[in-house]
């Protein structure tokens, strides 16, 4: 593959990477750091990129994967995160509080879900997949794998909204 063909297939989804690298590692210059390394690994095993059925999924698994070992690395720990496009929004304490009591919920309800449905879920959610990939990860029928998610997503929020109106009559 040479360098006008590597660009023709990188260029659609190039933008995506850096976008899964900024919300993992919410610093913009990490992000355009390991977008770039990303690329740099794609370049060096180009010729065996025609391999892959979506070299667009592998990709996402590539930037996944290095912005994990970033943060994981030494170096991460140390890491001091310069916020350049950040403007301080931010919400009161008790909406902060509030903000995180829920995530926690989710979390917990989401661990007491079928193993099927927490996988759709963080597979769907989380990693963005697409619903074919999910049914070929898990050797699924794509329809069943809409089904559960919504199932899934249903219980999520019934939990929520049960706990949210506790003790109100």
């Amino acid at each position: 593959m040479n360098q006008q063909e590597f660009i023709n297939v990188i260029s659609p989804f190039k933008d995506k990477l850096f976008r899964m690298a900024k919300r993992l590692l919410v610093s913009t210059e990490e992000a355009e750091d390991a977008t770039q390394e990303v690329l740099v690994k794609l370049w060096k095993n180009n010729e065996v990129l025609s391999r892959y059925s979506s070299v667009e999924a592998f990709a996402m698994t590539m930037t996944k994967n290095y912005c994990l070992d970033q943060l994981k690395s030494k170096r991460a720990s140390n890491l001091q995160l310069v916020h350049s496009n950040y403007s301080d929004n931010a919400a009161n304490v008790q909406k902060q509080m509030e903000d995180r009591d829920s995530w926690n919920w989710v979390e917990k309800i989401i661990e007491t879900l079928p193993e099927q449905q927490r996988l759709i879920i963080q597979m769907r959610d989380v990693e963005e997949y697409e619903f074919a990939e999910i049914a070929e990860v898990l050797d699924m029928n794509e329809t069943a794998v809409r089904v559960a998610l919504s199932r899934a997503r249903k219980e999520i929020r019934e939990q929520l909204v049960k706990k949210h109106k506790y003790g109100i009559a």
